[in-house]
């Protein structure tokens, strides 16, 4: 018996015409010209031996050999395409890097949890994490240093598209010795005249305090100005004076003998979330990432005490 010599192409130009009913449609699904789709039509019959369509001047379908040869050349097509995108799903599970920048508080309180479930399905992808500032991240991403960026909104532009996740209160953080931890219910108004700690204005998390501060009509008084959040949570620490942080922010093991407490008389939030170019297409590995983290902000409590704290 001479070998069956035909390609795959040559099978779905039989399946396209005989759904479609139609050359035309045919061609332009398989991206072929009509003169090029018959020649595959006619290769597969000269391998089978007979012939498989019946063409009038007004429809195209199957012989008898046609309509018993075709649900096994689908079959065999299904069966294939399967196992071929089994094949490249496992090898990018396998090998690879994934790159992602992300602001402090975010690492501590997400990512572990997350990169955990992540390796069951990837465990060969390695992870690079970039610990950088809110506007550090926007430049890995912009500079595709970084697939991903967990942070705070950037200013638009084209560089880069934002998709927010969740919001974090901003709160009290103070030790348990100051007086302002025994309030039973603090509000905005007991931190005025406070030698309060904060992150300098040119940070994202200021910002966004700032902004709701404003719009809130509180003044407060900010007695010593830091760069990272972790510098205010060790002067915090220290006993310098307490301070206003987002709730992430204190949930670290650096703040694990601080008290953190939301507010009364606003509700103040800095909003996190994802931030990639918006023509770059994720790898396979950064979608499935992107989706477990929204499963894992899903399942956060927005505005009530970190594991810990008060």
């Amino acid at each position: 018996m001479a070998p069956f010599n035909c390609e795959l192409i040559d099978l779905r130009a039989l399946v396209a015409v005989a759904d479609g009913k139609s050359f035309l449609r045919a061609a332009d699904l398989l991206n072929l010209s009509q003169p090029a789709l018959s020649r595959r039509i006619q290769k597969l019959e000269a391998a089978i031996g007979t012939p498989l369509l019946e063409r009038t001047t007004r429809r195209v379908g199957l012989t008898p050999a046609g309509q018993e040869i075709l649900p096994l050349l689908k079959r065999l097509l299904e069966e294939m395409d399967s196992s071929l995108l089994g094949i490249i799903a496992l090898g990018e599970r396998q090998s690879g890097r994934l790159t992602v920048a992300s602001i402090p508080s975010a690492t501590v309180r997400f990512l572990p949890d997350v990169l955990e479930r992540f390796a069951q399905e990837y465990r060969g992808v390695r992870v690079r994490i970039l610990d950088l500032s809110a506007t550090e991240c926007a430049e890995a991403v912009r500079r595709g240093e970084a697939e991903l960026g967990i942070t705070l909104p950037v200013i638009a532009d084209n560089d880069v598209i934002f998709e927010p996740l969740a919001d974090d209160p901003y709160g009290l953080v103070c030790r348990r010795d100051d007086p302002l931890a025994a309030l039973a219910d603090p509000a905005w108004s007991d931190l005025i005249g406070q030698r309060l700690v904060t992150v300098h204005l040119g940070s994202g998390n200021r910002t966004a305090l700032e902004a709701g501060l404003a719009r809130a009509g509180i003044e407060l008084r900010w007695f010593y100005e830091v760069t990272r959040l972790a510098s205010a949570i060790a002067l915090v620490q220290a006993g310098l004076g307490p301070s206003v942080l987002p709730r992430l922010a204190c949930e670290g093991p650096e703040a694990r003998d601080l008290v953190w407490r939301p507010l009364k008389g606003a509700e103040i939030n800095r909003t996190i979330g994802v931030l990639r170019r918006p023509g770059a297409t994720l790898s396979p590995a950064a979608n499935r990432l992107l989706a477990l983290l929204g499963e894992a902000w899903g399942k956060a409590r927005p505005g009530t005490a970190p594991p810990g704290h008060e």
